[in-house]
């Protein structure tokens, strides 16, 4: 296929690995892990609080078949 490119690791950009896709290598994995759960990565919206969460999944009606 002329014209297509490899794809690359979207932490560091080095070519990815079919092991660690889409990553190049465990590191990046683990890297990108850890900044989302660290708040490193942010998802537009207004912020919701821990209450509205709760109540959110605890009104979780009708969902998979249910109710």
């Amino acid at each position: 296929m002329a014209g297509t490119k490899a794809p690359k690791c979207p932490v560091c950009r080095n070519p990815a690995s079919e092991k660690w896709a889409p990553f190049c290598s465990a590191g990046c994995k683990d890297r990108d892990l850890l900044k989302w759960l660290g708040d490193g990565y942010k998802i537009p919206g207004p912020a919701v609080s821990p209450d509205q969460l709760a109540d959110h999944f605890a009104d979780d009606s009708g969902r998979n078949g249910e109710g």
